[in-house]
């Protein structure tokens, strides 16, 4: 059976929700109705930024990967990370996964900062995931919370984290580029 790890921070792990509704979960139900044989691992750590995700890819890579969903970066925002330093950690996790799992389609999931913080700095952020997929020649979603960020009926109370609602989005946006590595 092939692997599918999604590697991510609270987004991917379905922060608040039971872990089958996170993104990921619903992604395995849509391959087994659509008859592929995957096992998708959720690889989501509430908090973790990229350079956790450095620090913890190892343990993950240990196993074979088929396709490795790489959705990490909201948290470097939030903590207003250099955006130069959170692409560097991200180019580190590609380095990494191509290395160990030469074979591996990836998949980007791209982050945004809101609209509300004003200045260089989000349409720095903004562009490093599209700078990363086309240098590395990775399969790209632009925006994993297109539809979902700031849209209240689709969040928990806390307004960052999709609800189960919201985790339905997250999933169709991922599915869309997803079935093409299939």
């Amino acid at each position: 059976m092939k692997r599918i790890l999604f590697f991510g921070d609270s987004l991917t792990a379905g922060y608040g929700l039971a872990a089958s509704q996170a993104y990921p979960a619903l992604i395995q139900q849509r391959l087994l109705e659509h008859g592929h044989d995957y096992q998708v691992v959720n690889a989501g750590l509430s908090g973790d930024t990229t350079a956790g995700g450095v620090h913890r890819l190892d343990y993950w890579l240990n196993q074979p990967v088929d396709i490795f969903v790489l959705a990490l970066g909201a948290n470097d925002g939030l903590r207003g990370i250099p955006a130069r330093e959170t692409s560097q950690n991200l180019q580190e996790i590609i380095n990494k996964v191509k290395k160990k799992c030469p074979d591996a389609k990836i998949l980007l999931s791209g982050m945004e900062i809101p609209d509300i913080v004003p200045g260089r700095y989000a349409a720095e952020f903004r562009v490093l995931f599209r700078e990363l997929a086309l240098r590395n020649n990775v399969h790209f979603l632009p925006f994993l919370l297109e539809g979902v960020a700031g849209m209240q009926q689709l969040n928990l109370p806390d307004g960052l984290h999709p609800n189960a609602e919201g985790q339905k989005v997250l999933a169709n946006h991922t599915w869309t580029v997803l079935q093409e590595l299939l």
